[in-house]
């Protein structure tokens, strides 16, 4: 949990932070209401910038998890004995391949956050339309925005979930001896050997944490940005 606990407030600064000069740029006047097609760009964008923090994040958290998982089985299979996130980015930065080691996996963390945060904050937005029954949502108690922030989180991974199933085997891959040449063979390879099936591995429980993570998240932003005016 280290990894993720230590760059999430990071993640989400850079995340809102790029959707809001996004919005900026989309507006036609100040203060207009941007239009569900408009939030899709914007959440398009955002997710561009926030790949490239999210990248080294997921690789070292996906490094300890799978490690994890191979100790609990009682595999002796383990060739590196990670003793924590720092460690982690070490032996990356040293053995392989320097700061581009950290950044394995980048082209489907992109194809994760970008397809991803399009299709979230298009979706937060429409049901706030919706639930308001008109473009100004500035009215919708909370208990409305913690539905539709949920929604929102859990169409993020509807969208794209195959792709981080491909990200994380990738960069869970053996440096010197992989398994996998790139991300369209991990793909290939899992459907040939699992079928369909195989690129949906955990989705009930990244569905079980989306949903009231992105509620929190959406509400926390809602509340700080009136509270900030």
């Amino acid at each position: 949990m280290g990894a993720p606990l230590a760059t999430v407030a990071g993640l989400n600064a850079v995340l809102f932070m790029v959707r809001g000069q996004m919005e900026a740029l989309l507006r036609s006047e100040s203060g207009a209401s941007l239009t569900v097609n408009q939030q899709i760009v914007a959440g398009a964008g955002a997710g561009v910038a926030v790949s490239f923090l999210a990248c080294p994040t997921e690789l070292i958290k996906c490094r300890l998890q799978a490690q994890s998982a191979l100790a609990h089985s009682g595999s002796a299979s383990v060739a590196v004995k990670y003793g924590g996130p720092m460690d982690v980015a070490r032996h990356v930065l040293r053995s392989e391949g320097g700061v581009r080691g950290l950044f394995k996996g980048l082209v489907p963390t992109l194809a994760r956050e970008v397809p991803g945060n399009a299709a979230m904050f298009g979706v937060y937005e429409a049901l706030k339309q919706y639930m308001a029954e008109g473009p100004d949502t500035s009215k919708l108690g909370r208990g409305s925005l913690i539905v539709a922030g949920g929604l929102a989180g859990a169409s993020f991974w509807i969208f794209v979930y195959p792709v981080d199933v491909i990200k994380s085997v990738v960069q869970v891959d053996d440096y010197r001896n992989p398994k996998y040449t790139g991300s369209m063979n991990a793909f290939n390879r899992i459907l040939a050997s699992e079928g369909v099936k195989g690129l949906f591995k955990g989705f009930g429980p990244a569905m079980a944490r989306s949903m009231p993570a992105n509620a929190a998240c959406f509400l926390a932003f809602e509340v700080a940005r009136s509270a900030l005016g």
